[in-house]
């Protein structure tokens, strides 16, 4: 089946998007629109695009993400898919960027200010100052030596309590630490 329109490749310059992991079977006899020189294959259709690639993340000029499916397969090539809807625009200077938290998990990522899932209640930040927070988040959830400095009962409280200042407020770590 022909795509209603096909973009050029340039249209995806400087977006963001979130693409969701599909089986092999969602891309059969579906025609390559695209063939990138990294080796990602694009397929084209009416609702969206099909993406199959090694790679994933800063992409160029863009960031694309992919959430795998539940279990995750071993596979390091993964097809993922994503309505033209889902495509929002990405620069350097404006705040458009916030943070989720999956505290069973222990994860956190970025979503854009366009994803109608935004209830405005996390701070919007740049790129930059968005990276600098996931980091500092990761942090958190991987190390416990800062906690050392604390009285408390349960580490995983005194995490949960730090990471939400980060991303409910605009103070800096250090500032949410010494007011502990």
């Amino acid at each position: 089946m022909e795509p209603i329109f096909r973009p050029s490749p340039n249209s995806f310059k400087n977006t963001f998007c979130v693409f969701h992991e599909v089986l092999p079977e969602k891309i059969e006899g579906l025609q390559i629109q695209y063939n990138s020189k990294s080796g990602s294959k694009y397929f084209y259709t009416k609702e969206g695009m099909y993406r199959l690639s090694d790679h994933w993340g800063r992409l160029a000029n863009s960031k694309w993400r992919l959430e795998p499916m539940e279990p995750e397969s071993n596979s390091k090539t993964k097809i993922g898919f994503a309505a033209w809807s889902e495509f929002y625009p990405d620069n350097a200077e404006e705040e458009l960027y916030y943070l989720e938290v999956d505290y069973d998990k222990n994860k956190v990522n970025y979503q854009h200010k366009n994803n109608p899932n935004f209830n405005s209640r996390p701070i919007l930040r740049t790129s930059f100052e968005t990276t600098k927070k996931i980091k500092q988040i990761r942090n958190l959830f991987a190390l416990t030596s800062w906690a050392k400095y604390y009285d408390y009962d349960d580490i995983d409280v005194l995490r949960k309590q730090i990471i939400d200042q980060l991303i409910f407020t605009t103070k800096t770590l250090d500032e949410i630490k010494r007011a502990l």
